[in-house]
């Protein structure tokens, strides 16, 4: 249903077989276990290995055992990914764009042989270390330090916030050198110094993909390790990779919602009539279609400018902001307590407590609820957690 406007027709007869191919090894390998990973916070290191032999990571490099392929081709792979969980799609997103690519991209051969072909086989799981703890989205105001030693360089700080950290085995890590500018090093665990990865713990979304921080004392980074690239362009040019695939990823979600609201319509009854026959269902339907169908073409048409090299990051910026913000926008809409009354009915059809619904559908529940009228959230096991956690909420 939700390819009204044949997007899929766009697809070449290479991506569409390894669309199918892809949704397939989600569906056998990653829904399985998601609830489980999702409910425990539990990410199993084999994932990785499973996403290596599907030979997904790193898709637009060449060589190195990857495929070789477009970056739109990255993205209807993140597509995929994320009509599971936001977390797996996370897990690869970090991995290719954040990770291998810069190591492509601004690495030496040294650095390129040694660690691409072990990240694309999902032997070594890596993460990228921007992120401090004062130091967000201006992270020109890092205080993390690498300072020439010789034939090394010597790194000291935090990243915080860093996703598959606890997990990883290299590390893509910006600090800034003796002049105050921004360099990228490329770490791993068998470096002198010592390298620390604590994992965060009680996430209320991303909960199966690892999250935690990354610190660094004394270091011994070797200068080939260095990348080629100085400057805020360096860590900004691999993020505008990630954001394209947040963008499809998100296309993935919805077009799942989409398929089982679509479902539910069809089989529920009310009043002697399936919920799909009444006119507001069909309305409410065909709007989640037409939005996905605009934003899915307008991703498409990014990817193909980014895959000729004609492009401004600011598209991929636009269709990240359009394809998440168009769903927020008609939450925003509705009527609050037929919303939460909704999003609750969700965590049911998705065989989940309330609580483990993406974090701002969650929020977004406790503030409808909560409201100017008395709190009365049905889940069993929710309201005593509301009471102790709602300072985090």
């Amino acid at each position: 249903m939700a390819n009204l406007l044949k997007v899929y027709n766009k697809l070449s007869t290479t991506q569409n077989l390894l669309l199918n191919s892809i949704r397939s090894f989600c569906v056998d390998y990653l829904k399985p276990r998601v609830i489980e990973d999702y409910k425990n916070e539990t990410v199993d290191r084999n994932i990785f290995l499973e996403m290596g032999n599907m030979v997904i990571f790193g898709p637009t490099i060449n060589d190195y055992g990857c495929l070789g392929e477009s970056y739109k081709t990255y993205g209807l792979i993140a597509k995929e990914i994320e009509s599971i969980d936001s977390g797996y799609r996370s897990m690869f997103s970090v991995q290719s764009s954040l990770v291998m690519n810069p190591i492509y991209k601004y690495g030496n051969d040294i650095v390129k042989d040694k660690y691409l072909p072990k990240l694309a086989s999902g032997e070594y799981i890596g993460c990228f270390g921007l992120t401090e703890p004062d130091s967000g989205s201006d992270a020109s105001t890092m205080t993390s330090k690498a300072i020439k030693d010789g034939n090394n360089y010597i790194l000291n700080g935090g990243k915080t916030w860093i996703s598959n950290s606890p997990m990883a085995d290299v590390f893509v890590v910006w600090a800034k050198n003796e002049e105050n500018k921004i360099n990228g090093f490329v770490l791993d665990r068998g470096m002198n110094g010592t390298i620390t990865t604590p994992k965060i713990e009680g996430k209320l979304s991303l909960r199966a993909s690892p999250t935690g921080m990354i610190n660094l004392d004394d270091v011994v980074v070797p200068k080939e390790n260095k990348l080629n690239i100085e400057g805020m362009k360096g860590p900004f040019s691999c993020l505008n990779n990630a954001r394209l695939g947040i963008a499809f990823g998100v296309l993935g979600s919805a077009e799942f919602c989409i398929e089982k609201a679509l479902e539910y319509s069809l089989d529920r009854q009310l009043f002697g009539m399936k919920l799909a026959n009444k006119q507001i269902t069909q309305g409410k339907l065909a709007d989640m279609v037409i939005d996905w169908n605009m934003a899915m073409l307008g991703s498409l048409q990014v990817a193909d400018k980014v895959d000729e090299k004609n492009f401004d990051p600011v598209m991929i910026s636009v269709v990240k902001k359009n394809c998440v913000q168009a769903r927020v926008d008609r939450l925003s809409r509705d009527e609050p307590e037929e919303l939460a009354g909704e999003l609750e009915g969700l965590a049911g059809l998705l065989q989940a407590p309330v609580l483990l619904l993406p974090a701002p559908l969650l929020r977004r529940v406790v503030e409808l609820r909560l409201g100017p009228r008395h709190l009365r959230l049905q889940a069993a096991g929710f309201l005593p957690l509301v009471k102790r956690e709602l300072i985090v909420i």
